[in-house]
């Protein structure tokens, strides 16, 4: 009774071309930034920002990435890391090597960096597809964790590709606390959500969609496969810089090619494809998922009273979480989202059954 569009009359093309054309979706998103940006912040302890909520809020932005190019436009990849890593390693490049550089920028040109890349190593894509596309973008991985162990310029001559940022600033304010690198993550993530949305509302996210259903009927209807897959490894891959960018900048702090390995890019995969292939809500189900349930499957044992040694712990940790990514791909391969939309199609019919 509370989910129903009853009543909500669109008068003009506008009102019915919204993102959130009902009402009660405007007024639970409302609430959820309002808890997200004041009261979060104001009651969350230092643990919480930079265990969870940092980690959560970048990864989500990079899934958000990735399911541009896997869920919408069908392409496989298993570069995803080698595209976070050219969005660090880039953004660090421009905030080191220039003095006074404004973060924000470095961390959008690290995105642009990432976003050539991207669209380089996404031209195979033209003529392959399926496994042999993943194979190609996997060498994008091998690529860049072979460069920048091997080309100094690009770690600023540090000799074990470590690289590390001091005093970060935005607009002549510190982040130096946990709640204000938080904020900054915020910021972004609901930006390019919001960007990312009306992209695949629009035209270009329609020839996504078409060239993922079935690439032949789409260039029989007019639709450009070329400009339809460069144009999403190019979002993609900006996007996915970006949070590599944060990742590196935000989160760690000091960096090593290591941390945007060949495990980070299977990782974001996972995320995509359990949280929900094709869906803006999937990236960030997804990301909750891969981040907080190992939290937790590693504290449940504690909260019972259970003495158990760190190693077993770590063992049975990964053995549950496998076992839930499985039950979870069976009970709904379309993932987390789609159980989320079948809720909510099932509130608008309730008390009725049919």
């Amino acid at each position: 009774m509370i989910y129903r569009e009853n009543g909500q009359f669109k008068t003009s093309y506008l009102a019915d071309q919204q993102i959130l054309p009902i009402r009660q979706d405007r007024l639970a998103i409302a609430l959820l930034l309002f808890v997200a940006a004041v009261v979060v912040p104001l009651t969350a302890t230092e643990y919480l920002f930079s265990a969870i909520l940092v980690p959560f809020l970048i990864l989500s932005l990079a899934a958000l990435g990735l399911n541009v190019l896997v869920g919408y436009c069908g392409q496989i990849s298993l570069g995803t890391g080698a595209f976070m890593a050219i969005g660090a390693y880039a953004a660090f490049n421009f905030h080191a090597r220039i003095d006074g550089f404004p973060l924000i920028l470095a961390l959008l040109l690290g995105g642009g960096c990432a976003t050539v890349f991207g669209v380089f190593f996404g031209i195979p894509s033209l003529r392959i597809r399926g496994l042999y596309l993943a194979v190609a973008t996997l060498a994008a991985q091998f690529f860049a964790d072979w460069a920048f162990l091997r080309i100094p310029w690009l770690t600023n001559h540090s000799s074990s590709g470590s690289v590390s940022v001091g005093h970060l600033q935005v607009f002549g304010l510190a982040i130096d606390s946990p709640a204000q690198r938080y904020l900054l993550c915020l910021a972004f993530v609901a930006a390019f959500a919001l960007l990312i949305k009306n992209l695949v509302r629009g035209a270009i996210g329609r020839e996504w969609m078409a060239i993922r259903d079935m690439d032949v009927a789409a260039v029989v209807i007019g639709i450009r496969p070329t400009y339809a897959k460069l144009s999403a490894f190019a979002v993609s891959s900006f996007v996915v810089g970006v949070a590599g960018a944060l990742w590196g900048f935000v989160h760690l702090g000091s960096w090593e090619p290591a941390a945007f390995g060949i495990e980070r890019s299977l990782q974001l995969l996972f995320m995509v494809i359990i949280g929900g292939l094709g869906s803006i809500m999937g990236a960030f189900f997804g990301a909750a998922f891969i981040v907080i349930l190992p939290i937790f499957l590693s504290q449940f044992p504690a909260w019972l009273g259970i003495p158990l040694s760190t190693t077993t712990a770590a063992h049975l940790e990964a053995m549950i979480f496998g076992v839930l990514i499985v039950f979870f791909l069976i009970v709904e391969p379309h993932g987390l989202a789609r159980l989320w939309s079948t809720g909510k199609e099932k509130l608008r019919l309730w008390p009725f059954p049919h």
